[in-house]
């Protein structure tokens, strides 16, 4: 346990040493919220189109939009919820790297594990890969996921296996909502 800790702390600290002004720049661009409103409006009209457009699906494509935002809701409040339970210090907030970091984007909240960030982006691409199955859309969607993940690691806000576990709970929530979601259209047909 203790060396997983090490690496832990040896990982943050060396990714976020890895500083350049247009890094600096990308990363706090890649954590925030607003420049992806455009993606996912993207998302939700390709829903419209795949599941809609060629007939009249409209239910299907608007249950297909509302499960989408069912799993940023589920991973938002369940990172939270996990936040909470584990209270794990973010890296601003611990002792042990007081002056170490570099916090472009702050110290954040108090706790950090796991990192709602990964939940959600791992989420969304999650059970949108599932739902388009499309290789280049997953590859994609997955390589965007990861780049916001990275981003919050590199400006310290979290340790790598807060955002590695949010991750995976992104992507057993998303999953499990695409297998939900799948059994409500078999009960329908």
């Amino acid at each position: 346990m203790e060396w997983l800790l090490e690496t832990d702390y040896s990982l943050l600290l060396f990714v976020n040493s890895l500083h350049s002004p247009f890094l600096d720049w990308l990363m706090m661009t890649l954590s925030a919220p607003y420049p992806w409103i455009p993606l996912y409006i993207a998302i939700a009209g390709f829903i419209v189109y795949k599941y809609g457009y060629r007939g009249s699906n409209y239910k299907y494509a608007f249950s297909v939009i509302f499960a989408a935002i069912l799993v940023f809701a589920i991973t938002d409040m369940g990172s939270s919820a996990i936040k909470d339970y584990f209270m794990r210090p973010r890296p601003g907030h611990d002792p042990v790297l007081e002056g170490m970091l570099r916090l472009l984007d702050g110290k954040g909240g108090r706790f950090g594990f796991i990192s709602s960030h990964a939940s959600n982006v791992f989420g969304l691409a999650t059970i949108t890969t599932l739902l388009f199955r499309k290789r280049w859309y997953g590859i994609s969607i997955f390589t965007w996921a990861t780049a916001v993940s990275y981003s919050r690691i590199y400006l310290g806000r979290h340790f790598p296996s807060d955002v590695i576990c949010g991750a995976l709970f992104g992507i057993i929530t998303g999953y499990v909502i695409f297998k939900f979601l799948q059994s409500i259209k078999s009960l329908k047909s």
